[in-house]
């Protein structure tokens, strides 16, 4: 099979430069083993919260420019600090043009509200998803908290303790119906995907939203768990449309509501634009001519190989095992790439687990183009893109769906430039 890009790796990073792609015009493939990371995403995506150094990151933009210079390996120093304004420009209309819609700044950080209801910096928020200017700076004083029956993936007193430091009154409210009874009778069954599939039945929809106005009572407004609209996009504008106050959702434990949604949607305009998406394959392995990758083989396609003019490397990090640890080395198990790591053992991580980690920061050497490196010799024809790249830290630091989102519309973009060269 032919095409002028494969990207291995259907998450954010390797969708988002397939999308970007597609719509210049490329004829793409996407192989992607399963889940991605978005199925655990809260709603958000972030571009930077942090420096390095811990110091809290307010404009975005401003702190990816430091980082040229107090931190020139992290992927952002790489693509620059102007083409990371322009791309964080362009990113939000992607998503938007997938039917994600989302608001933020990229000059501005704002707060959202966690499951445990504290407030974190962000950068956009999937519209509908509680937020607010500033901590504390909540739209309401009074709030009904409403949850369904059994579910236990959704903590409405932690909410409200944590709202009561800020002057805001709860009260609490719960859902039952009788097409829940057969997932509670197996706690395991309660979660946030098999919820979600239940209300979006017509009758179970409008069943919440009757149950809502019997219990909000004088609250200002209502905070709803992420558990509406798997499978439809106008759950929550009817819940709205039916209730009188304004509602509010927040995130749950995962499996996310607002990441499998995002994952389908991005799926979706990519297969749209006439992008191929191999979900459930694994790539094996990789032929090489010199210094370019010739073609790749994957388990369910045997013998038959994708080949293409470019690659991408998008597979993730550990988690979705685009990155290997063996006792004494990290590996990149297909291209056989070069890996940056800390060759001492005994310093991939701290006994602390919220403290700062090494391993974080293990990923894929590229040089200053996202080229992917090969015993220092770069492959010409192979990029690396989002979580699998090394030099950043994306949980300390608050930029983990950023660098995706970048890194992915940067290699797209020189990928597009060298076939008009």
């Amino acid at each position: 099979m032919r095409f002028d890009t494969v990207i291995i790796g259907g998450g954010l990073s390797g969708i988002a430069c397939g999308i970007r792609l597609a719509e210049a015009g490329q004829k793409c493939a996407i192989v992607s083993q399963g889940q991605s990371a978005l199925h655990f995403s809260s709603g958000s995506f972030d571009l930077l919260g942090r420096l390095p150094d811990g110091q809290a990151v307010t404009d975005p933009l401003a702190g990816i420019a430091a980082l040229e210079e107090s931190d020139p390996q992290h992927p952002y120093a790489l693509i620059g600090a102007a083409a990371c304004a322009a791309y964080a420009a362009e990113a939000p209309e992607l998503l938007r043009r997938a039917g994600i819609r989302v608001a933020g700044d990229c000059r501005r950080n704002h707060w959202r509200i966690t499951p445990m209801g504290k407030a974190k910096t962000t950068w956009l928020t999937i519209d509908g998803y509680l937020t607010a200017p500033e901590p504390g700076q909540l739209p309401f004083r009074k709030v009904c908290i409403v949850n369904v029956e059994g579910f236990l993936d959704f903590y409405p007193e932690f909410i409200a303790e944590e709202f009561s430091h800020h002057g805001i009154e709860c009260c609490f409210g719960s859902i039952n119906l009788p097409d829940l009874e057969q997932i509670r009778r197996n706690p395991s069954e309660m979660r946030s995907a098999n919820v979600a599939r239940v209300f979006d039945h017509d009758r179970n929809l409008k069943a919440l939203a009757a149950r809502i106005g019997e219990v909000v009572g004088d609250c200002e407004a209502v905070i709803l768990p992420a558990i509406i609209g798997i499978t439809r996009n106008d759950s929550l504008e009817v819940l709205r449309r039916h209730v009188a106050q304004p509602i509010f959702l927040l995130p749950t434990l995962p499996p996310s509501i607002p990441g499998i949604r995002a994952q389908q949607a991005l799926q979706h305009r990519f297969r749209a634009l006439g992008g191929e998406y191999f979900l459930g394959d694994s790539v094996l392995r990789a032929d090489f001519d010199g210094p370019s990758v010739k073609r790749i083989y994957t388990a369910n396609h045997g013998d038959i190989p994708f080949e293409a003019d470019h690659f991408v490397l998008a597979s993730g990090s550990f988690f979705s095992r685009g990155l290997v640890a063996t006792p004494d080395r990290i590996l990149e198990p297909v291209f056989g790439v070069d890996t940056q790591y800390v060759p001492d053992r005994a310093e991939w991580y701290t006994l602390r687990f919220f403290d700062r980690q090494n391993y974080q920061a293990f990923g894929v050497r590229t040089d200053r183009t996202l080229h992917a490196l090969r015993q220092g010799a770069v492959i010409e024809n192979l990029y690396c893109a989002g979580a699998g790249l090394a030099g950043f830290h994306p949980v300390q630091d608050g930029c983990g769906a950023g660098v995706s989102l970048l890194s992915a519309l940067s290699v797209a973009d020189r990928i597009l430039n060298d076939k008009q060269s």
